[in-house]
């Protein structure tokens, strides 16, 4: 089996480590810069369970190294996607397929979803429809990403929790493609489970980040901290409310209540949220995928976003301020 890993950052990276120490498949990275030197001077460093372990993977600078792969692996965030797609298309055959995982609204939402919105492209997360063009909503695998994974030097990747990566195919189907997938990433050690409705999982997820991530990075609080005041607490529960309503109209199961999943991020702790941790470090920040693309969907089955649409108005004008948003 011919995987490589499309961005090769903290989640990447741990996926790719745990793979190639497996020793089951033939896998590649595409990587660049003081990365890439340490992957091939010492391969790829893991640090989990308190052991550091060198991981043999090969590295390249283009994908036109590798070729045509039987997996494609999107580990970028959701905005440098389209600006991939000519290093992408060189590892794509005719059955390659391609795993999703981006936070926030997927750009293939509306493949296989069936209903008066099938085939619907989503111009917040795929401007112009290019990546569906190029990459196809055929070969999509979706995924939903839960591990917290940190990269602490060039070429060395710190576990800190969390071992599961759900895979689900977007018409619901259990193919054999998605199946010998998640097979093998259960023989490297991780979760693996096979949804057959993998968008109400992204929805469950998305809830937060779409509340948590933009008030964190406009008060600069931890998750512990917003859900400990009960303004931001309440402001995070508005908008959720009004994501709840736009998920159900597209026929999204949430399965647990909206007051028992905020507990959970205060349960979390003093933590920053990738998109403070982004605004601190000037880098573009996940406001499309997160936010921009609720308002969208709310606007596509007719549901007001208030909360939403100010908070979203706030954070992308700091974002801009900063210059950690086009």
């Amino acid at each position: 089996m011919k995987i490589t890993i499309f961005g090769a950052g903290a989640i990447g990276g741990y996926l790719a480590a745990k793979l190639a120490l497996a020793g089951r498949t033939e896998l590649a990275i595409v990587a660049r810069g003081a990365h890439l030197d340490e992957i091939k001077a010492g391969g790829l460093r893991l640090i989990e369970d308190g052991q550091e372990t060198a991981a043999p993977v090969r590295a390249a600078t283009k994908a036109e190294e590798l070729g045509a792969q039987d997996y494609v692996i999107l580990a970028l965030k959701a905005h440098s996607v389209a600006p991939a797609l000519d290093q992408i298309a060189p590892l794509l055959g005719d059955d390659t397929a391609v795993v999703t995982m981006q936070n926030g609204v997927p750009w293939w939402y509306f493949h296989g979803l069936g209903g008066p919105l099938e085939g619907t492209r989503l111009e917040t997360v795929d401007p112009g429809g290019a990546i569906w063009q190029r990459i196809g909503p055929r070969r999509v695998i979706g995924s939903v990403v839960y591990p917290a994974v940190e990269v602490d030097a060039p070429g060395l990747i710190r576990h800190v929790e969390g071992k599961r990566f759900s895979l689900g195919e977007p018409s619901g189907e259990k193919s054999e493609r998605v199946t010998r997938l998640a097979e093998e990433m259960v023989k490297a050690g991780l979760q693996a489970p096979v949804r057959e409705d993998i968008r109400s999982e992204i929805w469950v997820k998305l809830w937060g980040n779409l509340s948590f991530n933009p008030i964190s990075a406009l008060t600069g609080s931890t998750l512990a901290a917003i859900v400990a005041d009960d303004g931001t607490r309440a402001l995070a529960r508005a908008m959720m409310l009004e994501a709840q309503a736009i998920g159900e109209a597209l026929g999204v199961r949430f399965p647990i209540a909206v007051d028992r999943r905020i507990k959970g991020a205060g349960d979390v702790g003093e933590h920053k949220t990738s998109m403070l941790q982004d605004l601190e470090r000037g880098r573009p920040m996940e406001i499309d995928a997160l936010v921009c693309a609720v308002q969208e969907l709310g606007r596509l089955t007719d549901k007001p976003t208030p909360a939403i649409d100010a908070v979203s108005a706030l954070v992308r004008r700091l974002a801009r301020e900063r210059g950690c948003y086009g």
